[in-house]
């Protein structure tokens, strides 16, 4: 996957956590999976 689809990916789900966390989320499940999906592509981009 190329390097800026991975950065894009990136900002859209950090931009979703943060707005479901602003909004009150009750859903930790989904902002669990969302959270190992950030993680997972840092660690692709090397940035953790």
């Amino acid at each position: 996957m190329p390097i800026n689809q991975l950065e894009t990916n990136l900002s859209e789900i950090t931009t979703t956590i943060a707005y479901l966390e602003k909004k009150g989320c009750a859903d930790q499940k989904l902002l669990n999976n969302l959270k190992d999906e950030r993680d997972r592509l840092l660690k692709d981009l090397k940035l953790k």
